[in-house]
């Protein structure tokens, strides 16, 4: 797995002078194996799992979901000579048919039939790979080493050790999480039922990656919401209703609807923690904010004369 590295941690670099590079391309510098390991982990890969490694390297990410986790997958490095390698490798550790290298550029990469995506890239690489990434399936999951996708937060960052880490002097490496979110902002509409008459529960979601912002009404009167979230396709949005206490609906999105149950942990005709089945559908579509935001300036290096 390689990274893109700028001109001042080229300084840094413990591993010896790296050449200069085009913006965009990326010199290769090795990520820890028990950095691996833990990506792994994180992005909790397992053999159901389609791993793509943008900028492979010499294959370790690929060839470890696939011989530790029973995965299947690929990674694509511009360098042919490193693409060798790791097929090579993938052949030695007796995974050639499920860890399967290419001499591709990332941004030409189709990565559609991933479930994990797994990067070692700078920031300005990564913020250029965001569309393609926020494109893919929600619950696509993707786990990146060191670095962030712009203001796109993630949903689990650490820090913890790499030893032998060629980069840096802290011998220490981040590790970020993210999960593709689904596109649920508008406004959603059900019915509960209460003294036997149904009423009307109105949701507004405002959106911006996977945080929500969320009101809600109760036959046109506001009622609070505690929470909302959102993981891929599913919601969770915990509320309290008059007559029904503190409730949480929780289901995934199937176009226009959600499908799902609602749990009245303070029901008081229900047991405590009784679940039953819960629908809503979207009346009112809206843009998420990070879809209607232009996109962001890159600044290629040197470009001001820095």
């Amino acid at each position: 797995m390689q990274m893109r590295m700028t001109a001042g941690m080229f300084m840094l670099a413990l591993a010896g002078a790296v050449p200069a590079q085009d913006f965009g391309d990326t010199p290769y510098v090795q990520t820890p194996q028990n950095v691996v390991d833990a990506m792994l982990k994180t992005a909790k890969v397992t053999a159901r799992d389609y791993v793509i490694d943008l900028g492979s390297g010499d294959g370790r990410l690929v060839i470890t979901a696939a011989k530790q986790h029973g995965a299947r997958g690929f990674g694509v490095d511009l360098d042919k000579r490193l693409v060798q390698l790791a097929n090579n490798n993938a052949r030695k550790a007796g995974v050639a048919d499920r860890a399967k290298f290419y001499a591709r550029d990332l941004f030409e990469t189709d990565l559609s039939p991933a479930s994990v995506i797994t990067i070692y890239l700078l920031p300005e690489v990564n913020l250029m790979a965001r569309s393609k990434f926020l494109a893919l399936a929600p619950g696509t999951r993707i786990v990146s080493h060191d670095y962030g996708i712009g203001d796109w937060l993630p949903d689990l960052e650490y820090e913890m050790d790499a030893p032998g880490k060629p980069v840096g002097r802290s011998q220490k490496s981040k590790v970020l999480y993210w999960v593709v979110p689904d596109l649920v902002a508008g406004r959603w509409v059900w019915q509960v039922a209460s003294a036997g008459k149904p009423r009307t529960v109105e949701l507004a979601l405002k959106q911006n990656y996977q945080k929500l912002e969320a009101t809600a009404k109760l036959d046109g009167r506001t009622v609070p919401v505690e929470r909302a979230t959102l993981t891929g396709r599913m919601i969770e949005v915990t509320m309290t209703l008059p007559e029904h206490g503190r409730v949480t609906f929780s289901g995934q999105r199937i176009n226009q609807a959600v499908e799902g149950e609602m749990r009245a942990a303070d029901n008081k005709s229900a047991g405590k923690g009784e679940t039953v089945p819960w629908s809503a559908v979207r009346v009112e579509i809206q843009d998420a904010a990070h879809v209607i935001a232009p996109p962001p300036v890159i600044r290629e290096f040197g470009a001001d004369g820095q």
